[in-house]
């Protein structure tokens, strides 16, 4: 069957068994006749340790963009990236491709993987898994688990999707086929919510091998996929058993006091003189301590310093402060004596 009869095959109506099976045509260029009458643009900010990263691969993603007629703009003074359209843009979709290749760029994603959004039949998917566990721990070993040893499940999981997974913090960014995302999606929550990634790999091998077998293909594949059953199993200690005691009408005897005990083993008269020894040092303590604080004040005054005098500037003769009482007195006196 040659192109052109693929491309005049008509699409059924109605509904549909299996809407995977439809095979949506390709929109190549010149499908649309008119130019975008309004620029429709996305800007997005980017963290600064990937500043390095999008600097160098940023001419390549303009050159890719540039093929679908979308403008890039990289600003490193604010952080930012962004797309908009232009006059020669001939697929209005590819803008929504362009937002998500920036997205995938500024969350770590390489360029050549991002860049695959823009083929047909690629989609892509951010999973946000910091919301799913409180507990920060648990949501640490959970992640780990999701990663596995040395990214092995990770591995695994791409090889059976053919999907490329990427855990950043608190994300998990995939990009590949529909069917393949929306199970890794599946594959996510399921493994943040206490299943163990093993039984997941387990049956997308089970699918796969029955979608390659052509007389299963169209079967329901739920008789043959395992059934997993969360079992929260508590753990109950095992209860001691106390022996009763004899009943007696007796009440028990009471309990002996302090002072008792010791003079039933010898030790109160002991600890008495032991009292009054402590309390005759204590004062014998305190003097010394008081007399030796006294010799230290005494040695440190001998290095302190005595005050020098201050000397006040003698006033000059002939000056205008003249005490006019004691000027009067004298005058007097000379005449009591004249």
């Amino acid at each position: 069957m040659s192109d052109k009869e693929e491309d005049n095959v008509e699409a059924p109506k109605g509904p549909v068994e299996n809407a995977w099976s439809i095979k949506i045509p390709d929109f190549k260029k010149g499908d649309m006749k008119s130019h975008l009458l309004e620029e429709s643009s996305f800007s997005l900010l980017f963290p600064k340790y990937r500043e390095k990263y999008i600097k160098e691969c940023w001419p390549l993603l303009d050159k890719t963009l540039k093929d679908h007629g979308i403008k890039a703009e990289l600003d490193l003074i604010k952080g930012s990236m962004k797309v908009a359209t232009t006059r020669s843009t001939w697929d209005p979709y590819a803008i929504i491709k362009a937002r998500d290749i920036i997205k995938l760029l500024s969350r770590s994603v390489p360029i050549e993987h991002s860049v695959r959004v823009l083929q047909d039949g690629i989609t892509h998917e951010i999973i946000k898994i910091g919301g799913m566990i409180r507990n920060k721990e648990r949501f640490v070993k959970r992640r780990q688990r999701l990663i596995g040893s040395n990214g092995t499940t990770l591995k695994a999981l791409e090889l059976l999707t053919d999907c490329y997974v990427l855990v950043q913090g608190q994300t998990v960014a995939t990009i590949g086929p529909y069917k393949g995302v929306l199970e890794v999606v599946r594959f996510v929550t399921d493994t943040m919510n206490n299943i163990h990634p093993v039984y997941l790999l387990k049956s997308l091998m089970i699918k796969k091998q029955l979608a390659s077998n052509p007389d299963k293909k169209n079967e329901d594949w739920s008789r043959f996929l395992p059934k997993f059953k969360s079992k929260n199993v508590q753990r109950k200690k095992p209860k001691v058993k106390k022996d009763k005691k004899p009943y007696t009408p007796f009440p028990p005897e009471p309990q002996e006091r302090k002072f008792d005990k010791e003079l039933a083993e010898g030790k109160y008269f002991v600890d008495q003189e032991e009292r009054n020894a402590a309390k005759r040092k204590r004062p014998n303590e305190e003097k010394k301590k008081a007399v030796a604080e006294k010799q230290k004040e005494r040695r440190a005054k001998a290095f302190v310093p005595p005050e020098e005098p201050q000397y006040k500037a003698a006033k000059a003769k002939g000056s205008n402060d003249v005490d006019v009482d004691a000027l009067k007195k004298k005058v007097k006196k000379r005449k009591v004596h004249g």
